[in-house]
C-alpha cells in the first residue's frame, strides 16, 4: 500500500488557555484517525493553546506550559499515525508560531511560520519572530510541506517546499471568518498555490468563537489544476478521513465529502449564533438576560440567543416607562412567546420619578432634553445588570452597527452588557436577517422553527421610545441612507468627496462623518461582538478617541 496515504483532518474548536483540554481533544482526534487506519492526523494552527492568544503568548510561563504539554502529548503518539498540531515554540533563536509533527513518541519535525500577518485583526509581528522557511518532512510514503496559514497566502514558501521535494501541501490555519471570505479570498489564493507548484493542497482551518473572532472551518482539499476534492462543513467540528493515491503524475486526493457552503445570510447568522454560544460557554455562562423592547434589534438578539443556548436559558425583560406604547408591550410578549423564552416586566416609571425628584433642584429652570432620555436608558441598564448579577445570566446588549457607528446609544444604558451579537450588523441587514430567520431553520439552531420575529416588529418604524411620538428618523437619516454612507466611510474608507460624488447630500455625509468620529470613546467601552466584515469596530478599525481632524471635502 505504498501508493496510498490516509490523512485525517480534525477541524475542531479549541479554547484559548485550556491547554490540557485542547491536548485531550487532539488525542481523541488522533485515536479516531488511528481507528480509521490513518497515516497522519492533522489539527489547525496554534490548536494546543487556542487562537488568537494575543499577548498571553508573550508570557514565558504560558509558553513553557504549552511546550511541556506538547512534549507530553508527543510521548503518547506511539503506536499509530503521526499527529500534526499547532503550538508555540521558543528557544534561544526566537519565539515562533509553529506546527509540530509528532510520531513514535517524539517530535519529528516543526514548521515555523515565516510570514507574520500584521493587518486587520492580526499583529503577529508583535508576538512572534519570523521563522526560516521549513523544509518538507516525510510521513510514510509521502513528503509533506506545511506552510503555516499566512505562509500559503504568499507564493515563496509553497514554491520553496515544492522545489525541495514536497509532494503535497498541508496548510494548518487559524483564518477568522468574514463575509464571503471563502469564495473571494481563500479559494482563489489556494488555487494559485496549486497552479504554481503543481501539488495537491489541504487547507485545514480552525472552527469556533474566540472573543470577537469566529473561525469558520470550511476546510477543503484541492487537487492539481485547482479541482475541489473535498469541502468540510462551516462553523462545525468535523473529523474527516481523506485518501491520497499516487499515480503517474504524483499524488492525488481521492474524492471526499463536499459540503455545500451556505449563502452569506446564513453564514452571518451562524457566526452570530456560534460567537455567542462560544463566548458564553468558554466564559462559564449558561444563561443570558436581555431587555426586550418590542423593537427589531432586541427581538433578533433574543432569537439568536435562543438558537445559541436554548429558549429555556433566555430571560427577557420588558422595562416600560410612560413613553412605552401598548403596541411595544404586545410585540415584546409576542416575540417571547414565539421563541418560548421567559418574559418579565419591570417598570422604570417609579425609578424615573425618583431620579427626577433627586435632581430637580439642580435641573430647575432647564428644559427636558436628551439628559432625561438617557436617564431612562441607564435605569434600564441598572435593572438588567441587577437581574444578571442575581441570577447569573450574562446581559446581552442589542445595539446594531449603525447605532454603534454614530453613537445613537447610551453609554452605561442600552450599551450595558457582556456581549453584543449585532455589533457588526448594520440596521438594514438586521431587518433582512429577521426575515431570513423567519423562513429558515437549521439543525444547529436550538430555538424553534417558524416565524420567531413578529412581522409587525420588522415593519414598524424603529423608535427608542424615550419621548412622545419618537422615531429614529427624528435624529438620523433613513437607515437605507445612513448605512450606505457608513459602508462607504467605514468599510470603504472613502473620502467625503467620494461619498458625495456617489450621490449623497454633502451636509448629511459631513454630519455622519462627525458622529462617527465623536463616538469613538463609546465604542472603546462597548461590549465585544462577532466580527462579520473587514471593518468591524475594535481590531479592524483603530481610531483615536480624541481626534480634531475632519475631512475637508
Amino acid at each position: 500500500m505504498a501508493d496510498r496515504f490516509r490523512l485525517t483532518l480534525a477541524q475542531l474548536n479549541p479554547t484559548v488557555g485550556a491547554i490540557a483540554a485542547n491536548a485531550e481533544k487532539a488525542l481523541e482526534a488522533w485515536r479516531a484517525g488511528r481507528a480509521a487506519g490513518a497515516d497522519m492526523v492533522a489539527l489547525p494552527e496554534m490548536f494546543l493553546t487556542g487562537y488568537q492568544t494575543q499577548d498571553l503568548v508573550l508570557k514565558p510561563a504560558f509558553v513553557r506550559d504549552a511546550m511541556a504539554a506538547m512534549e507530553a502529548l508527543a510521548a503518547q503518539i506511539t503506536d499509530g499515525p503521526a499527529l500534526g498540531i499547532g503550538g508555540p515554540w521558543w528557544d534561544e533563536s526566537g519565539h515562533y508560531n509553529a506546527w509540530w509533527v509528532l510520531q513514535e513518541g517524539r517530535v519529528v519535525a516543526r514548521a515555523l511560520k515565516h510570514h507574520l500577518p500584521h493587518d486587520d485583526v492580526f499583529d503577529e509581528m508583535r508576538l512572534f519572530d519570523s521563522g526560516p522557511i521549513s523544509g518538507p518532512y516525510r510521513i510514510g510514503p509521502i513528503r509533506i510541506g506545511s506552510p503555516v496559514c499566512e505562509d500559503a497566502w504568499h507564493p515563496d514558501v509553497a514554491e520553496t517546499l515544492a522545489e525541495t521535494g514536497a509532494e503535497i501541501l498541508l496548510v494548518p490555519n487559524g483564518s477568522p471568518y468574514r463575509r464571503d471570505k471563502l469564495g473571494d479570498l481563500r479559494l482563489p489564493l489556494m488555487v494559485s498555490r496549486v497552479i504554481e507548484t503543481g501539488l495537491p493542497l489541504v487547507y485545514l482551518n480552525l472552527v469556533g468563537g474566540q472573543d470577537d473572532q469566529l473561525f469558520d472551518g470550511a476546510s477543503f482539499v484541492l487537487n492539481r489544476h485547482g479541482e475541489l476534492a473535498a469541502q468540510l462543513e462551516p462553523f462545525a467540528e468535523e473529523i474527516a478521513h481523506l485518501d491520497f493515491e499516487r499515480g503517474p503524475e504524483g499524488w492525488r486526493a481521492l474524492p471526499g465529502p463536499v459540503t455545500p457552503q451556505p449563502d452569506a445570510w446564513e453564514q452571518d447568522y451562524h457566526a452570530m449564533v456560534l460567537g455567542l454560544a462560544d463566548y458564553l460557554g468558554k466564559s462559564g455562562f449558561k444563561k443570558v438576560v436581555l431587555g426586550l423592547s418590542g423593537g427589531v434589534d432586541s427581538a433578533l438578539v433574543a432569537a439568536i440567543a435562543a438558537d445559541a443556548v436554548g429558549p429555556e436559558n433566555v430571560h427577557c425583560v420588558m422595562l416600560p416607562s410612560r413613553f412605552t406604547s401598548a403596541a411595544s408591550l404586545e410585540d415584546a410578549a409576542d416575540a417571547a412567546a414565539r421563541i418560548g423564552c421567559r418574559l418579565d416586566t419591570v417598570s422604570i416609571e417609579e425609578s424615573r420619578d425618583a431620579v427626577g425628584g433627586a435632581l430637580a433642584h439642580l435641573m430647575a429652570g432647564t428644559q427636558p432634553d436628551v439628559t432625561e432620555e438617557n436617564i431612562q436608558s441607564r435605569l434600564r441598564g441598572v435593572m438588567l445588570m441587577a437581574i444578571s448579577n442575581k441570577f447569573g445570566g450574562m446581559l446581552l446588549t442589542t445595539g446594531n452597527k449603525s447605532e454603534v457607528a454614530v453613537g445613537y446609544c447610551t453609554i452605561y444604558g442600552d450599551m450595558a452588557g457582556g456581549y453584543n451579537p449585532l455589533k457588526d450588523l448594520y440596521k438594514t441587514r438586521v431587518f433582512e436577517t429577521c426575515r431570513w430567520r423567519n423562513v429558515n431553520h437549521r439543525p444547529w439552531m436550538k430555538g424553534p422553527a417558524g416565524v420567531v420575529v413578529p412581522p409587525q416588529i420588522i415593519d414598524k418604524p424603529p423608535s427608542a421610545e424615550l419621548r412622545e411620538n419618537q422615531t429614529d428618523q427624528d435624529s438620523l437619516p433613513p437607515y437605507e441612507v445612513l448605512d450606505a454612507i457608513l459602508e462607504r466611510l467605514v468599510e470603504g474608507d472613502q473620502s467625503v468627496e467620494e461619498v458625495v460624488a456617489a450621490g449623497f447630500d454633502r451636509a448629511t455625509v459631513k454630519r455622519i462623518e462627525h458622529l462617527l468620529y465623536i463616538s469613538e470613546w463609546k465604542r472603546f467601552q462597548s461590549a465585544p461582538g462577532p466580527r462579520l466584515t473587514t471593518r468591524a469596530f475594535w481590531l479592524d478599525r483603530r481610531y483615536p478617541m480624541v481626534n480634531r481632524w475632519r475631512d475637508p471635502g
